[in-house]
C-alpha cells in the first residue's frame, strides 16, 4: 500500500486523523470507512507492542487508512520493529535535541541516510515484494517511511529550527498537553506564549519544507489549528470519540 498520507501532504492538502487506543482490529478497520486520512497506533501511552501492531496495520490498510504508530521511546528496537511489521511512519515522543533525532533517523531510514537494520519483514513481504534489488528497497522506503518527532519539550521547542533542518525529518507532530506543561502553563492553549510557541513551529518547518501535525480534542480545535498553518490534524482518541458519542445518545433519548 502506497503512503497516501504522505502523497496528500507533499500536495498540501490538509489531513485529518486520530488515536488508536481501543485494541481492536474492528475498530481500527471501521476507521477507513469514515474518511480519516490516517489513524495513530499508539506504544507510549497505548499497551501495545509490534505483534499487535502487525494486525492493526494490516487491518487499516484494508480500508485504505494510512497506519501510523507512535513509539514508546527512542531507541533501536522501538523504531525498527514497528517499521518492519509495516508502520507507514512513527511519531517519535519526548526529543529534546538535535542529537536525538539524528538517532531516529539513524534507526529508522535505511543506508545512505541512516542504519536501519536490513530484514525480510512484513514491510517488504518477507522479501518477496521490494520493488526490484535490496538498494531499490531502501530507496523507496526511504522516500515513503514518514520519520515525525514529537515537538512536547522545552528544548525541542528552542531548537526547532535545527531539530526539523536533519535529513530524514519528514515533519513535527505538536503535542500540546505535554509542551504546555513543559512551558508551565498546562492546557493553556490561548495564551499568547502558546499560541507563539505553536506559530514558531510553524514557521520552522514551511521554511524547510516539512510539514506539521498537531493533536486536538475537537473539530472545533482541529480548524482552528488550520487556520494557522498546521497541515495536519489528530482529533481525539478512539474511545473518547465512542464514550462521548453514546453520551450525547443516552442524554438525548432521556431528554427526549
Amino acid at each position: 500500500m502506497k503512503n497516501k498520507l504522505k502523497e496528500k501532504l507533499n500536495r498540501r492538502e490538509k489531513t485529518i486523523g486520530t488515536f488508536f487506543e481501543c485494541g481492536s482490529t474492528a475498530v481500527i478497520e471501521s476507521m477507513g470507512l469514515t474518511g480519516l486520512d490516517y489513524a495513530v497506533i499508539d506504544t507510549e501511552h497505548g499497551p501495545f507492542e509490534a505483534e499487535s501492531v502487525s494486525e492493526y496495520v494490516c487491518a487499516a490498510e484494508r480500508r485504505g487508512l494510512t497506519p501510523l504508530a507512535r513509539v514508546k521511546e527512542i531507541s533501536r528496537a522501538a523504531i525498527l520493529k514497528l517499521l518492519d511489521v509495516g508502520a507507514k511512519g512513527l511519531i517519535i515522543p519526548q526529543v529534546k535535541t538535535v542529537d536525538d533525532v539524528k538517532e531516529i533517523v539513524k534507526y529508522g531510514k535505511y543506508s545512505p541516510v541512516g542504519e536501519r537494520g536490513v530484514a525480510g519483514q512484513r514491510a517488504n513481504g518477507f522479501a518477496f515484494d521490494m520493488g526490484g534489488t535490496l538498494e531499490d528497497w531502501f530507496r523507496i522506503s526511504n522516500e515513503d517511511t514518514l520519520l515525525i518527532p514529537q515537538c512536547e519539550t522545552v528544548e525541542c521547542l528552542n531548537d526547532i529550527e535545527h531539530v526539523v533542518a536533519v535529513e530524514g525529518v519528514a515533519g513535527i507532530f505538536i503535542g500540546p498537553y505535554d509542551l504546555s506543561t513543559a512551558m508551565g502553563i498546562s492546557g493553556q492553549f490561548t495564551k499568547p506564549e502558546f499560541l507563539s510557541a505553536i506559530r514558531k513551529i510553524i514557521d520552522a518547518c514551511h521554511s524547510h519544507g516539512k510539514f506539521v501535525m498537531i493533536y486536538c480534542d475537537n473539530a472545533a480545535k482541529a480548524n482552528e489549528y488550520f487556520s494557522m498553518g498546521v497541515d495536519s490534524a489528530a482529533v481525539g482518541l478512539d474511545i473518547g470519540i465512542m464514550v462521548e458519542g453514546y453520551r450525547r445518545i443516552v442524554a438525548d433519548i432521556i431528554g427526549g
